[in-house]
């Protein structure tokens, strides 16, 4: 399918690795020039010159997207962005007493103000060019809370509420804001907590692995290219009519009929 977006210009954020670097991907070989961001310059850049290769203009603008300064400079190297993929990392999980208000703040500030900043600066200049589709990545946890993430789930669920409203103010000048839903992904992510709960359970790594793909009715976790065209379709011409909605993709996971 032609997703009538080549020459379009995408911010992606935190697409260094993981959900983010397959959504820039996508993004790039539907033809979009990509400008892509993280924390690890040199994991970055390497990611930059991999997206490169499919033929489209790549930006590399390192740092922390929740640091201002890193939001002003991806903003000055695309002043006019016709695609925004908000993704930043949550934070670790918690038992619920252990929570403390700093710890709300910094989840509240990577995972729910970092993300409506920048559709702030955005839509307006998507509204005037009648074009324009914000892409946020949250979490399947903001359906189905998981325990231990709680200030992971209350921040991008307080973003998905936040937007639900704009998202129907700016539909008539083609401009969409929809968020994806990610369960259990193959990313560095998992695979870190899987070495965690062996290492605690005092069992092999593989098996816990075993475990969790068995309690997901597909059988499997999910790989980051999946998520990736996902989200280019979204970003597509001919997802116009599609907004406010928050597309779940978790291999069935969530037990519910809606």
């Amino acid at each position: 399918m032609d997703l009538g977006i080549a020459g379009r210009k995408a911010i992606v954020c935190a697409s260094s690795k993981g959900l983010g670097k397959a959504c820039a991907l996508a993004l790039a070989q539907a033809g979009c020039d990509v400008f892509v961001n993280g924390r690890d310059a040199k994991l970055l850049e390497a990611t930059a010159d991999e997206i490169r290769a499919t033929g489209v203009a790549v930006v590399a603008i390192p740092g922390d997207i929740g640091d201002a300064s890193v939001r002003a400079a991806l903003l000055a190297a695309c002043p006019a962005p016709d695609i925004l993929v908000n993704n930043n990392g949550g934070p670790p999980p918690q038992p619920f007493n252990a929570i403390t208000r700093e710890d709300v703040l910094r989840g509240l500030e990577a995972n729910m103000l970092t993300p409506i900043a920048l559709a702030q600066a955005v839509i307006g200049g998507m509204k005037e060019r009648r074009f324009g589709r914000i892409i946020n990545i949250t979490s399947s946890s903001v359906r189905a809370p998981i325990a231990g993430l709680d200030v992971s789930s209350g921040a991008r669920a307080g973003l998905t509420a936040f937007l639900a409203a704009t998202a129907r103010a700016v539909a008539r000048d083609n401009v969409t804001i929809n968020s994806i839903q990610p369960g259990a992904f193959d990313t560095d992510r998992i695979r870190g907590t899987l070495v965690k709960q062996a290492a605690s359970r005092g069992i092999d790594e593989a098996k816990v692995r075993a475990e969790r793909e068995a309690s997901i009715p597909a059988g499997r976790f999910g790989q980051a290219t999946e998520f990736g065209q996902l989200c280019a379709f979204l970003a597509s011409a001919q997802a116009g009519y599609i907004t406010g909605q928050n597309i779940l993709i978790d291999g069935g996971a969530f037990p519910g009929a809606f």
